[in-house]
């Protein structure tokens, strides 16, 4: 009988020594698991305020260069070219950019330069490209439906005889026939205008461009 419950007791500390053995087991998973969602959980709050601070800068940043963009004018000169007032941004983005002026002269643009290697586009381009093609030291000869069949042929042709040259339509201009280069630009009376001649001389990959001797291929070709 003594034995019995000797033997009894024995298998019943068994069972709780087990029992003990499997809840330290537990808990050590659950230790292991709580510090692994907390390590998460921080990782995740770290990656998220940096991504909040990140969001907010790039906020920032985006909105001084809208606003550089945006300050300055054109002051014309005594050649009749106008020169944009304030240094121009650079910076390649991938959203469209509002432009103070049209056709634009510079300011932030698509990391895609349009080809402008003698190149005449018969349907609009997009500003974004086209300012690419003007960092790198191209003249953008543009017109809209005021120019003449005549004109536009002339220019055309100069254009293709040109490197570092391209060509297409903007509506929304002011005058029929205008002549852009990176922070410079001017109206011409027509393609027999000496000045536009002048306009070519100085601006194609003239003093005023930022990546002198950049690429005009490889681009965009519409």
């Amino acid at each position: 009988m003594g034995s019995a419950k000797k033997t009894d007791t024995t298998s019943r500390k068994a069972r709780i020594e087990e029992m003990r053995r499997a809840e330290q087991s537990r808990e050590r998973r659950n230790r292991v698991l709580t510090i692994a969602a907390s390590v998460i959980v921080v990782a995740g709050l770290v990656a998220g305020g940096a991504f909040l601070i990140n969001s907010q800068s790039d906020d920032k940043d985006s909105a001084a260069s809208d606003s550089k963009s945006a300050s300055g004018k054109f002051v014309t000169g005594k050649d009749g070219v106008k020169k944009w007032s304030t240094k121009l941004t650079q910076n390649h983005v991938t959203k469209d950019v509002d432009y103070p002026m049209e056709p634009p002269v510079g300011g932030d643009h698509n990391q895609v330069w349009m080809n402008c290697n003698g190149d005449v586009y018969e349907d609009a381009i997009k500003n974004e490209n086209a300012v690419h093609s003007l960092e790198h030291g191209a003249v953008w000869v543009t017109y809209n439906s005021k120019a003449s069949d005549a004109d536009v042929k002339a220019l055309a042709e100069k254009v293709k005889k040109t490197p570092y040259s391209l060509m297409s339509p903007v509506e929304d201009q002011k005058d029929p026939i205008m002549l852009s280069a990176w922070g410079h630009q001017r109206t011409v009376k027509g393609a027999s205008d000496p000045d536009v001649g002048t306009f070519f001389e100085t601006y194609v990959q003239g003093k005023q461009t930022p990546e002198p001797g950049a690429a005009c291929t490889n681009g965009l070709s519409k």
